[in-house]
C-alpha cells in the first residue's frame, strides 16, 4: 500500500522560492506515474508537473521555465523546486501517484482524475 507525505509548504514572498517534498512510502519511481498538483479555494485541482517512469517530465504552461520536479531514488522522494513564485500559485500543493495501465504511457496521466494516491497537501501562501 502506497503513501505519499508531503512537506516544505509555507509562506513566502513574490519572487521569493521553496521546495516541497513528497516522501513515497516504498520504491514506486520505477513503476508509477508520479506528479504534483495544486488546488487554489474555489478552483478545480490543477496538474503542475508531472514525470514519468523514464524521469521525463512534463509542466503546466503556468509553471513552465519556473518550477522543476526531480526525484532522489535513494530516498523515495519526489520533490517541486519553485523559483519567482507569485501570488497566483498560492494553493494546497499535492503529489499523487497512480500505476498506470499495461502500455499506457504517464504523458496520459496529466488529469487529477486519473489519480488515485494522493498525499495530504501541503500549503503554499506567496504574498
Amino acid at each position: 500500500h502506497v503513501q505519499l507525505v508531503e512537506s516544505g509548504g509555507g509562506s513566502v514572498q513574490a519572487g521569493g522560492s521553496m521546495t516541497l517534498s513528497c516522501q513515497a512510502s516504498g520504491y514506486i519511481f520505477s513503476t508509477y506515474c508520479l506528479g504534483w498538483f495544486r488546488q487554489a479555494p474555489g478552483k478545480e485541482r490543477e496538474a503542475v508537473a508531472v514525470v514519468a517512469r523514464d524521469g521525463s517530465t512534463t509542466y503546466s504552461d503556468s509553471v513552465k521555465g519556473r518550477f522543476t520536479i526531480s526525484q532522489d531514488n535513494a530516498k523515495n522522494t519526489l520533490y517541486l523546486q519553485m523559483d519567482s513564485l507569485k501570488p497566483e500559485d498560492t494553493a494546497m500543493y499535492y503529489c499523487g501517484a497512480v500505476l498506470p495501465r499495461p502500455g499506457i504511457p504517464c504523458d496520459y496521466y496529466t488529469d487529477y482524475r486519473r489519480y488515485n494516491i494522493w498525499g495530504q497537501g501541503t500549503q503554499v501562501t506567496v504574498s
